[in-house]
């Protein structure tokens, strides 16, 4: 999300404090994460940053407003990452299942909390429900794309696409606290069970490294 230049002042200890819009999203973002869509509230958000509901109509339009913004963030950073990492040019197909699975590694392409907070949002409304399934449905066929360049028919193409895909999801969704260390002894395994194919022992260390440096850049 991208703060505008325009900005809205309040008083506080410090003196003017400017609140930019995009403060008014970050807010929303992790209320919509931690409280769930019906507490993403012009007033409550406004009290939070100590600002009048003035503040919050120089910035958006309505609440819907607001609301839209923040599932049009969701696609452009979830959805997106997935699509871009599965369209990128792969020599093998275990390359380009790693490809996929940093999305799974770096919260930056991918948020598991964010993803959570609008499946929840989507059982209250039909409209984000089917902005959920279109989003699935684009991520599961952009990784069955993903294989069918690698030779794989139709069928198993997309069989494999939704047993990765779906298998994540569902990981996430369970919320299993398991740490990226006990994980990564496994990704052979992984990789070995989503492709069929036998990764090798330079696939197995590229990865370990990526997943050692963004988790470094992280701490």
């Amino acid at each position: 999300m991208e703060a505008t230049d325009t900005t809205t002042q309040r008083a506080g200890a410090t003196g003017n404090i400017k609140v930019t819009r995009e403060d008014w999203l970050k807010l929303a973002l992790e209320t919509l994460i931690s409280d769930g869509v019906e507490s993403v509230r012009v007033q409550t958000l406004g009290q939070k940053l100590d600002v009048s509901r003035s503040s919050f109509y120089w910035y958006f339009k309505s609440r819907q407003d607001l609301l839209d913004q923040l599932l049009d963030y969701w696609r452009q950073t979830n959805t997106r990452f997935i699509v871009e990492r599965a369209a990128r040019p792969s020599a093998t197909v275990i390359r380009g299942v790693m490809s996929i699975f940093e999305c799974w590694v770096d919260e930056k392409l991918f948020d598991p909390q964010l993803d959570f907070a609008i499946r929840a949002w989507a059982r209250r409304s039909p409209a984000i429900r089917r902005a959920l399934d279109e989003a699935d449905e684009e991520r599961v066929d952009a990784i069955r794309d993903m294989f069918r360049r690698h030779g794989y028919d139709e069928e198993d193409a997309f069989v494999r696409a939704r047993v990765l895909y779906f298998m994540q999801i569902g990981y996430y969704s369970l919320e299993l606290d398991e740490p990226m260390s006990s994980r990564l002894p496994h990704v052979a395994s992984y990789l070995r069970s989503f492709t069929g194919q036998e990764p090798t022992a330079q696939d197995v260390e590229d990865f370990s490294r990526y997943v050692e440096a963004t988790l470094s850049r992280s701490r």
